[in-house]
This record gives structure tokens, sequence and C-alpha cells, in this order.
């Protein structure tokens, strides 16, 4: 089980011997592909565990960083005030991969993930600048909170219009260069392309989504560019019809707030930020197991957002069995990635259906008769 954490090990151990070359920095797994923020928090680690030999103290340390992870994500539920507390049973003790996510295979997923969800709890707070600080953290652990970062964009502009949004963006990048900035001196090239290489291909063997395909088709650019239309198509989607409730063009979100016509009423920003990442998931060319902590602490409220009468219950838990028992079978089988699309789409049409705008109600124009006085009225 400690292929990887070897690996990461490895990676950094270059960086603790003066190496600045990123394209140099590589484990048994292959080259490092995280950008600069993984490094410095595993070369900690590294550190902390005498050069990555104490297996058992950086599993102690991961052990609190899941409890660490559950707390932020409780404290994102009771804000929103949705999902049933029995729910939370099996957040907690159902998921054996989660479990070997962080404790046995002591991946750099829950780590990028914790960070989120603590900048999550931050914009629930209304700190926004401290929130987008450590959401840029998270993508420098690990490129997937990307897939949050349309959400996070659209609430910036409902929040603060255009020009108010471009300092909290501004924050963003400068985290980005300054964790860079030792890499980026010796080899920008190389640490840009190494680190943020959004078209790197993905091995056939470990994919847990698309088993039922060829692996021709799996590993054709045009598939994936079919993917990314669809992605950027249900982000679209999303956007205007369920993130946007404002009765004004969706191009108001670039004007200051005040100088808007119509309030928007208040947004779910959970909402917002869980379904951005969702789309993200459900288009994505490739899911590997380690992958499932990117969504995992995100589907009840996901599932139970929506209004959900008592009988509905026992099919959503029902569903997140069966995700469960998709990412629990190893090797994946066209059946489990099946059976794993399948779910993916119910979760969107509930979402899609459930969040719908309610109809505008028409009320009668006023008579111009009188109203009949009774007698008893007289």
């Amino acid at each position: 089980t400690e292929i990887d954490w070897k690996a990461y090990m490895e990676e950094v151990e270059g960086f603790a011997n003066g190496t600045l070359d990123y394209t140099q920095l590589k484990g048994g797994t292959g080259p490092l592909v995280y950008p600069a923020g993984f490094v410095y928090i595993f070369l900690g680690l590294y550190y902390a565990t005498d050069r990555g030999t104490d297996i058992r103290l950086a599993q102690y340390l991961f052990a609190g960083l899941y409890l660490l992870n559950l707390l932020l994500v409780f404290r994102i539920y009771c804000r929103t005030n949705k999902v049933p507390p029995y729910v939370f049973f099996f957040m907690c003790c159902a998921s054996y991969r989660i479990h070997s996510i962080f404790v046995l295979r002591l991946f750099n997923d829950p780590v990028a993930m914790a960070i989120l969800f603590l900048a999550i709890n931050l914009f629930l707070e209304e700190h926004w600048s401290w929130g987008c600080l450590l959401f840029s953290l998270a993508v420098s652990v690990k490129m997937n909170i990307l897939l949050f970062g349309p959400g996070l964009l659209f609430l910036l502009l409902q929040r603060f219009g255009l020009l108010g949004c471009i300092p909290k963006l501004c924050i963003c990048a400068l985290l980005q260069v300054v964790l860079g900035l030792p890499f980026l001196l010796v080899n920008p090239v190389g640490y840009l392309t190494r680190s943020f290489d959004l078209g790197r291909q993905f091995q056939f063997k470990w994919t847990v989504n698309w088993r039922f395909l060829p692996e021709e088709v799996f590993q054709n650019r045009t598939f994936h560019v079919i993917l990314l239309l669809a992605h950027l198509a249900g982000l679209g989607l999303f956007a205007l019809h369920r993130w946007h409730r404002s009765k004004e063009s969706i191009l108001a979100l670039l004007k200051d707030p005040a100088e808007r016509k119509h309030a928007s009423p208040p947004l779910t920003i959970v909402f917002v930020l869980f379904s951005s990442n969702f789309l993200g998931i459900c288009c994505s060319r490739s899911l590997h197991y380690q992958f499932y902590v990117w969504y995992f602490h995100t589907l009840p409220y996901l599932l139970w957002c929506t209004p959900t009468t008592k009988l509905a219950h026992m099919p959503k838990v029902l569903l997140l069995g069966v995700i469960e028992l998709c990412w629990n079978t190893y090797p994946s089988t066209v059946c489990s990635s099946l059976s794993l699309h399948i779910c993916h789409g119910l979760v969107l049409l509930q979402l899609w259906y459930g969040t719908a705008p309610p109809p505008a109600l028409h009320t009668p124009p006023p008579s111009r008769r009188p109203a009949a006085i009774s007698k008893k009225a007289r």
C-alpha cells in the first residue's frame, strides 16, 4: 500500500537535495506531475517521518487529517441543514475505499480536498479573500480542485461583479506564482508543462468510469474533446438555468451589485460549488480509485439538497450504496463502470429537475366592479 507514498517521497527528496528543475523530479511511478504546493507539504511530511521511512507515523498524521476533513465537512452540512442525520453514518463508517485513500495509501488527494473544504467554510463566513487564498493553495496540491473553479467564478461575479472579483482572482494567481517561483526561475516551461498538464494521457487499466469502452476509444483525442464540450455545455446550462435566479440577463453579473436592477436571491454557495465539481466528475476523461475522494463527501448534499419526501429517502441511500459498490470493484468491469455512469446520470437529473425555479404565479387582474356586500356585513 505504500507505492505512491514512496514515489511522493522520492519526488520531494530531489527538491530537498537542491533540484529546482521540475523535469528532474521523479519517483518510482514516474515524473512529478503536481504543482509546487504538493512539494512543500509533502516535504514537511518527508522530514516529519524520518525521510519518509516512518510510514506508521504518516498513517497517524493522515488519520488526523481524515478527522479534520470530517469536521470541516460536517460544519458545511450544519450550515446547509438539508441532509438527514443518519446519512452521516454512511459518510463516516460505510466507505472502505475512502479509509484506504486516506490512511492506507496516503494519497495527496485528501490533502487537497481538506484545504478545499476549509476554503468553503471561509466562503460561508463571507471571508472571500482568505477563502480564495486557500482555494488556490488546494489547487497547488492537485489540479482537480479546478473543477470547483467555474462555480467559484460565478459566485464571485454574483457577489462582487466583474471589477470586484478581479482582486480575488489576483489572490489566486499570485499564490501560484509565489509557490512556483523557485521552479519558474530555473525552468518555467518545464514547471508549467509538468504541474499543469491538462492533456496528460491516463492508463486504461486504472479507469473506473470508462471500462466499457474499447481502449482505442478511451485514448482517442476526439473522445476527449467531446467530453470537454459536454462539460462546458453542462456548466453553461446550470449557470443559466440553475445557478442564476435573477430576472435580469446573466450578463448583469458583470455589473456592480449595487447597479443591478433586480437583486439576485441568495445563492446557496455549497450548491454552486458542489454541482460545478460534480459536472466535471461526470465528464472526466478518467477516474482512478483515489479520485473517489474528489466528490464522496459532497454526494449526500447533492442527493438531499432537493425537496425529498419520506418515501424518496431509501432510493437515495440505495444510490449511495451502488456508487460505493462501483468504487470498491477492483479491477473495474463493464458492469461497474456503466452502473457508475447511470448513478451519476440519476444524480444529475434530480439536481436539474429538483432545483427548477418555481413557475411564476399569475394573479387575476382586480375586477372593476365593486364586490357585493352581504346582508350580514351590512
